[in-house]
């Protein structure tokens, strides 16, 4: 049992490969290997949404801020779409991060329901700087991540039926 003031030590979320080269597979799944520190097996399959590329998804298990250190593991490969998820857990906000080659990396915290979280300063900010003209509708769909969304919508469901490869790493 964690005291009061601590924080969890281990989460878990969901990393989605939407589409990457052949070629790329491989390292991809080096590089999930060292940052998870166990073996990524995962089951690539066809990308439908566009032909001649793969995709992959796996849950994971590690501790807390694992999901930003897999972004870091991925980002060297500007070809790739991937999204990751790390579930909130005690005392911290759960995260997603999405990354597609035309808009480059999108980061939000997310609530338990997997709501975007925008901050009250954050908004307070954004309300600043464009209140009073009609950039801050442009800017609010920004901060929520709209364009990502809309850009990966079509390999999101690609991946339905396709299976899920379970990775753990032992925390604590």
């Amino acid at each position: 049992m964690h005291a009061l003031n601590q924080f969890a030590e281990g989460t878990n979320g969901v990393l989605h490969v939407h589409s990457a080269p052949a070629a790329l597979c491989p390292h991809v799944q080096w590089a999930l290997t060292a940052t998870l520190e166990c073996r990524a097996n995962l089951k690539w399959a066809a990308q439908p949404a566009s032909p001649g590329l793969l995709r992959a998804t796996c849950t994971w298990s590690g501790p807390v801020g694992t999901g930003a250190r897999l972004v870091n593991a991925l980002r060297p490969w500007p070809m790739l779409r991937f999204e990751v998820t790390e579930d909130a857990s005690e005392g911290v906000d759960g995260e997603r991060f999405s990354y597609v080659p035309t808009l480059g990396l999108w980061h939000g915290s997310m609530s338990a329901n997997g709501d975007v979280i925008l901050g009250e300063m954050q908004l307070r900010a954004l309300i600043s700087a464009h209140g009073h003209s009609g950039a801050l509708a442009m800017e609010l769909d920004v901060a929520l991540g709209s364009d990502w969304d809309a850009e990966l919508e079509p390999y999101r469901s690609g991946g339905e039926g396709a299976e899920v490869t379970w990775l753990h790493r032992n925390v604590g």
